[in-house]
């Protein structure tokens, strides 16, 4: 009896140390039930997450992280084994308003299962390692394209403006342009869609900036046809010192080569190049573009706007009556509503826009170089275009409508006042005006609408 007792009392204070142990942990700690009810939370996790609650009640996990990280439930669902890791450091973009900070604040969360019925999330603030981890990115692309053997590559000449100085073989082997394409922008080897004016001597810029700057994604033949390339400009060392926005110089100096284009087709590589991308930058279960994807791209575009001044355009679509369509239906059918909406804005929209989810159904598009007559008519394009989808499942097809609220970054405007989460603000007030409004329509923010923050009408969940 006495021994029994003295095991007792050992795990009680194995226990006891286990949890001091979990709440002095340096990272948060969280462990909850499959459904996401919270059974026990260390202090760090509880700061990190209680300004994320909606109600700033902290007892569920999915709950509290459903407007950042909608996938939760649906990944937990659908992981195959009764314990293992789920997902591994998801990095969760916060907006800036969420925290009270001025830039977006980011999380790490690695989500364990530990059972058919509990599961253990770590939670990070990773904020500075992931501007560090943007900037080895980038380096890491630079060593790869020159330590890695080229079996295929075209070598140009572009003139400061980023035109074609000359041609050669290895154009023709590469792209099967010929020597009429000299003169033209080296955006000629880029589908149409895919690249704006601005973006092309952005480009530029960056070389100049960083002394190359590179890029992946889809590239142009003469024929019609495409393949993965990745493009490297870098500026020439002999050339002569300009000024990009200087236009007071004579024609030899104007087409003077200035930089140099290494078109690579790395078609062979696509494939795991596009496993690395889906796994960090795609949202789960839409495969757009995930938080984290959109809050670079708006970095990037609004580091651009504030160097070279262009408008900078943001629609914000929300799925009408969404709970409803939950309620009625089931989350699966919910979850093919939200995919057929992902392919109705993927086939709307350029390739130099970014298309992303960014809440449960409410998802985001940055449109670069536009302005609000432009945003307002292809918004109103797609709300007319999934007004007419209907969405089959288990024998029943479901018809649904989306709102939408357009928002506009002036010529000049950027600036740490005029932020991404200053046009998330504005989008979203216009997105609400819609709403009220009757929904399935388009609205643009104006100075006049009000702010609704506070209201409670406002919750996304509310359709």
């Amino acid at each position: 009896m006495i021994a029994a007792d003295e095991s007792l009392e050992t795990l009680r204070a194995e226990h006891e140390a286990l949890i001091q142990f979990l709440y002095l942990a340096p990272v948060g700690l969280v462990q909850a039930g499959m459904d996401g009810e919270i059974v026990m939370i260390n202090p760090i996790s509880a700061q990190l997450l209680m300004p994320l609650s909606p109600d700033g009640n902290l007892t569920n996990l999915f709950a509290a992280l459903e407007d950042v990280a909608p996938d939760l439930r649906l990944q937990c669902r659908q992981y195959p084994s009764n314990h293992g890791m789920v997902f591994e450091g998801l990095h969760i973009h916060l907006r800036a308003s969420d925290q009270g900070r001025a830039t977006p604040q980011i999380l790490s969360l690695t989500l364990l299962k530990l059972d058919d019925t509990r599961l253990m999330a770590v939670i990070k603030d990773v904020t500075a390692e992931v501007r560090r981890e943007r900037q080895l990115r980038q380096s890491d692309a630079w060593l790869n394209a020159i330590l890695t053997r080229i079996s295929d590559y075209a070598l140009a000449a572009l003139d400061r403006h980023g035109r074609l100085c000359d041609w050669n073989d290895s154009i023709a082997r590469v792209t099967g342009f010929g020597e009429h394409v000299v003169g033209s922008p080296y955006s000629v080897f880029y589908p149409q869609d895919a690249m704006t004016p601005e973006h092309l001597l952005d480009r530029l810029r960056e070389a100049d900036h960083n002394g190359w700057s590179m890029d992946e994604g889809l590239r142009l033949r003469a024929d019609g046809s495409q393949f993965w390339g990745s493009a490297l400009i870098a500026p020439l060392p002999d050339r002569e010192a300009f000024d990009l926005d200087d236009r007071d110089v004579d024609h030899d100096r104007d087409c003077a080569p200035a930089y140099c284009l290494i078109l690579r087709d790395i078609s062979d590589k696509r494939a795991a190049s596009e496993k690395r991308r889906q796994a960090a930058f795609c949202d789960h279960l839409t495969s757009l573009a995930n938080r984290r994807a959109f809050f670079e791209a708006a970095d990037l575009e609004l580091d651009r706007a504030a160097h070279t001044p262009r408008q900078l355009a943001l629609v914000v679509f929300d799925a009408d009556h969404f709970k409803h369509i939950n309620d009625r239906h089931g989350h699966p059918a919910g979850d093919r509503v939200l995919c057929d909406l992902a392919n109705a804005l993927r086939d709307t929209f350029r390739a130099v826009d970014t298309v992303a989810r960014i809440g449960g159904e409410e998802f985001a598009v940055l449109l670069p170089s536009t302005g609000l007559a432009q945003a307002l008519a292809i918004a109103e394009r797609l709300c007319v275009a999934v007004s007419t989808r209907l969405v089959a499942v288990d024998g029943a097809e479901i018809a649904y409508t989306v709102s939408a609220g357009v928002a506009v970054l002036a010529a000049g405007a950027a600036g740490a006042s005029n932020g991404i989460d200053a046009l998330i603000k504005r989008a979203d007030q216009a997105l609400y005006a819609a709403k009220t409004g009757g929904r399935n329509r388009v609205a643009a923010w104006t100075p006049d609408l009000p702010n609704h923050e506070n209201t409670p009408q406002r919750s996304r969940h509310a359709g």
